[in-house]
């Protein structure tokens, strides 16, 4: 078993190229023509496993991280962390939904134990899901919503190669997805 943590774009040729039985991103408002028509030309099926509202990631000592929600008026004093996507660097393939949004302070990271550091130390925020494993992640880092002003949405799913049957072990996996997102 191998688990994966790479770009967008690369998720979607080690899927087509089947490097990777499964991946996982997600579509929305901005991304989703452009995506789906990627997905369709490389014979790749796009799987929903949940709809999620923009939340932000904050460390724990964020003066944020205790609010019910926040608006991006609220974060624009903080530095916004955000993954790099190297070559394909559009934001049509960004991992964080609002990738349109004018950030005054902005970092681009490669790795998720980086920006895990960086959201603690550097009193930062990234934009996500909202979706947080304490037991994956510990405690430091928290949970925030993020109010917008369109009624901003991401669906998060799997991606397969339509040639391709699954293992047993991409099934579980898949399974165990579903259970944890419940």
């Amino acid at each position: 078993f191998t688990l994966r943590e790479t770009r967008t774009y690369d998720i979607i040729r080690d899927v087509e190229n089947m490097r990777s039985e499964i991946g996982i991103l997600y579509l929305n408002g901005i991304n989703e023509k452009v995506i789906t028509k990627l997905l369709k030309e490389n014979r790749l099926e796009f799987h929903p496993l949940f709809k999620a509202k923009p939340h932000i990631f904050v460390g724990r000592q964020n003066p944020l991280a205790g609010r019910k929600s926040v608006t991006l008026e609220d974060l624009k004093e903080y530095p916004c962390l955000s993954f790099e996507q190297g070559e394909y660097n559009s934001f049509y393939f960004s991992e964080e939904i609002l990738s349109t949004v004018y950030h005054k302070k902005s970092i681009h990271v490669s790795d998720r134990a980086t920006l895990s550091n960086l959201l603690i130390g550097l009193i930062g925020y990234t934009i996500c899901t909202g979706v947080l494993s304490p037991e994956l992640n510990g405690s430091e880092i928290v949970s925030v919503q993020l109010e917008t002003p369109k009624d901003e949405c991401m669906t998060v799913g799997w991606i397969v190669n339509s040639k391709a049957v699954l293992s047993k072990m991409a099934q579980r996996y898949i399974e165990h997805l579903k259970v944890l997102i419940a």
